[in-house]
């Protein structure tokens, strides 16, 4: 009997520089509810986390950060290098997984599910998935994506490659390969094929639009936009970047890597766009335009509720907003939604603060608004 009867569940998995988190992107751009299983391990031993003590009940204080966190890369140097310490963390943090990845299925409204995991296999994840995808890159590319985006030493990207599980064993027990070695364009096309031949058609829904509402200058709606929709952003965007460097096609399908765009429209005309992410159950909007026509105090709260809405339908605990200057001025706008200014460091829960620094930009006000009191692997 299925796990989750009511769903249809993806396991996604893939060796260590193959861009697993862009291909789950890619599924909740056709409206998947994507999981980073992961993120959640990385959360499970966050201070006053289930798993906290007992990690450092069973490798010692040594492992602690001045602040009170557990050192991740001192834990991960010492689990690289003793399968020993690796089989003791796993008996820890695998159940606390399993039962977050429980919660989070459960009360979902999508009904495709995508378990994104390195070790989804060892950890028989995929045991209770409908379809297995394997994302493949060749180890050049696995090096390079290594040392551009963690910063990593050639010499250790290999290291970690090579301790890894062969490719080509997880190749073969797939139902879906994706070979994300070239474009953003190549691997969305696979990404697409796949959908359309795997998941039932009567799972694949989408979320609408938002319900129009009357403002002064017309009917207004937020819907939101992914690569189908990318030379609609682009032209948006360049319009709002007047005296800028315009962006290009490329330039915007990099960002879909990352993120998703909600399009204000009034009538038929796009006049708004938010660029906004949600990971680990942690919404950020990093890119706000507004058109000069249109009053902020009016227009950026249809934005910033649809934002919510959909937020909220990926069971995001927090929202983080970060409010370029010339819309960091409106405080009392921000504080009428319920935000508040806040640095990094005020914001308390640590997945919340990796969060804010990881997408603080310069020159933005953080705004921060909590969206939910429940919180997966909460303290105990």
């Amino acid at each position: 009997m299925k796990k989750w009867p009511d769903k249809y569940i993806i396991g996604l998995t893939g060796s260590i520089g193959t861009g697993k988190s862009v291909v789950r992107r890619m599924l909740e751009h056709l409206g998947a509810y994507g999981i980073d299983a992961d993120a959640l391990a990385h959360r499970a031993m966050a201070p006053g986390a289930p798993g906290y003590n007992a990690v450092i009940e069973t490798f010692g204080k040594f492992m602690l950060m001045p602040d009170g966190q557990i050192d991740r890369e001192k834990l991960g140097r010492l689990l690289f290098n003793d399968p020993d310490a690796l089989a003791k963390q796993e008996q820890i943090i695998h159940p606390l997984v399993t039962q977050a990845l429980d919660l989070l299925i459960r009360r979902a409204k999508q009904k495709v599910i995508v378990i994104e995991a390195i070790k989804l296999i060892e950890a028989r994840i995929n045991e209770d998935c409908d379809s297995l995808w394997v994302v493949y890159a060749p180890p050049d590319v696995q090096v390079n994506r290594l040392v551009k985006n963690r910063k990593m030493s050639e010499a250790d990207a290999r290291q970690r490659i090579a301790s890894q599980v062969p490719q080509e064993i997880h190749m073969s027990a797939a139902n879906v390969v994706i070979k994300n070695e070239s474009s953003y364009d190549d691997t969305w096309k696979q990404v697409t094929q796949a959908w359309a031949r795997n998941v039932p058609a009567k799972e694949a829904k989408f979320a609408p639009a938002s319900q129009p509402v009357k403002l002064p200058l017309g009917e207004v709606t937020v819907r939101r936009a992914g690569p189908k929709q990318v030379e609609e952003i682009v032209q948006v965007l360049n319009h709002m970047r007047k005296g800028e460097a315009q962006l290009t096609r490329d330039d915007v399908m990099a960002e879909l890597g990352e993120k998703a765009f909600l399009l204000l429209n009034i009538e038929k005309d796009t006049l708004g766009v938010i660029g906004w992410q949600v990971e680990n159950l942690v919404a950020r909007t990093t890119d706000i335009a507004l058109d000069s026509v249109l009053a902020p105090a009016q227009y950026l709260p249809v934005m910033i509720k649809e934002m919510e809405r959909a937020s909220n339908d990926l069971q995001c605990e927090a929202s983080l907003i970060f409010v370029p200057s010339n819309l960091a001025k409106h405080d009392a706008l921000w504080k009428s939604l319920g935000y508040e200014p806040k640095a990094p460091n005020m914001l308390g829960v640590i997945a919340w603060q990796e969060a804010a620094e990881e997408s603080m930009l310069p020159g933005s006000t953080l705004y921060f608004k909590q969206l939910r009191q429940d919180r997966v692997l909460r303290p105990i």
